[in-house]
């Protein structure tokens, strides 16, 4: 009965967040928000609200989001649940409730949010797996919107390391959009998680993705875009993230790109400039030190006796990252977070099939 008032008051249609948290706060409970009276409610909401609450039949909807909250690795959080993200209640208008799928012990644990163009170059896609899957082998999770491009990449590099990804989706949990990264939110749900806010039905409505992505800005520390256009949704995320008080950065690009322009607007707005993942967990202080040697600090770092290392292996023809692995003896996120430095250095370049080759 508890679970099912707090979806009541959540599924009513025309009630916002701050009318519902408003209410809450008032009367405690939704059990006690529904056992008033349309007087004692219209004291803190419009009447029409008040009215609106007391008399909307969502029966039906409420035993259907039950049933999906009963099925293996379905969750329903509310404000009032330990497991709620506690970083989100820190940023402005958090959800009264939230669909999990998945590991909801995530939503507890550093995350940085990487987020970008959907149409993104190969480059860019790259850097994005790169980045996240060497911020997660330091210990600190990503969480982004599941859309095509960099959301994808940045999950698919985080769902290779024990930090594991959280994918804030703008359409009910029921549903999977976009329908070509379908098996990567089926992945997701079975090694991170999948949130949404949105009642179960709910498709994909452009009005929701940027809801969707104060979620994303207020679950993280920080927030990379790792490219993105001018007025674009990713701009969107930053900008709640710095709101919300939290770190913006963003990867440089060639000034004749179209999706450089909108990392170049943020860093002239303040954001960080990063060329590497240890520039972001220098400007967050992160202590974990796992795989901390894939990101170099100084000169003295083992990093550079790795870099000179992978150049050797390289030697005169392209090598496949399978090849580097067996030759370097370094482990493919290792050398992952090798490779994207020295590309950015100017010191190799990937060619199309995935191979390296080292520039002179």
């Amino acid at each position: 009965m508890d679970l099912a008032a707090w979806l009541r008051l959540t599924l009513v249609p025309g009630v916002g967040g701050e009318a519902r948290r408003a209410l809450l706060k008032t009367f405690g409970l939704p059990e006690a928000i529904f056992a008033a009276g349309s007087g004692a409610l219209s004291c803190v909401v419009e009447s029409s609200v008040a009215d609106r609450l007391l008399q909307h039949d969502c029966a039906a909807a409420i035993d259907t989001a039950l049933a999906w909250a009963n099925q293996p690795g379905n969750r329903l959080l509310t404000l009032a649940d330990a497991e709620y993200p506690q970083q989100l209640l820190t940023a402005d208008d958090p959800p009264v409730l939230l669909y999990a799928k998945g590991r909801v012990d995530l939503l507890n644990r550093p995350l940085l949010a990487i987020v970008g163009s959907r149409n993104a170059t190969a480059q860019g896609v790259r850097d994005a797996e790169a980045f996240a899957r060497a911020l997660g082998e330091a210990g600190l999770g990503v969480v982004s919107g599941l859309a095509l491009g960099i959301d994808a990449a940045a999950h698919r590099g985080a769902l290779a390391t024990p930090a594991g990804t959280v994918a804030v989706i703008g359409t009910g949990a029921d549903r999977l959009y976009p329908a070509r990264n379908e098996a990567l939110a089926r992945e997701i749900a079975e090694k991170g998680v999948v949130i949404s806010e949105f009642p179960l039905g709910t498709p994909a409505l452009a009005g929701n993705f940027p809801r969707r992505n104060r979620i994303i800005a207020g679950l993280a520390l920080g927030c990379l875009v790792v490219e993105a256009a001018p007025r674009s949704g990713s701009l969107i995320t930053a900008r709640l993230a710095a709101e919300a008080g939290r770190e913006v950065f963003a990867i440089p690009g060639s000034i004749h790109s179209p999706l450089s322009h909108g990392c170049h607007q943020l860093i002239r707005q303040g954001a960080k400039l990063v060329e590497t993942a240890r520039d972001i967990l220098e400007e967050l202080r992160w202590e974990n030190t796992v795989a901390i040697r894939a990101m170099p600090a100084s000169a003295s770092d083992p990093i550079e006796a790795h870099e000179e290392q992978v150049l050797a292996c390289l030697g005169d023809a392209p090598s496949t990252l399978d090849m580097l692995a067996q030759r370097s003896g370094l482990t493919s996120g290792e050398l992952l977070a090798i490779l994207l430095p020295m590309e950015l250095a100017g010191r190799i370049a990937q060619l199309p099939g995935g191979l390296y080759q080292r520039l002179r």
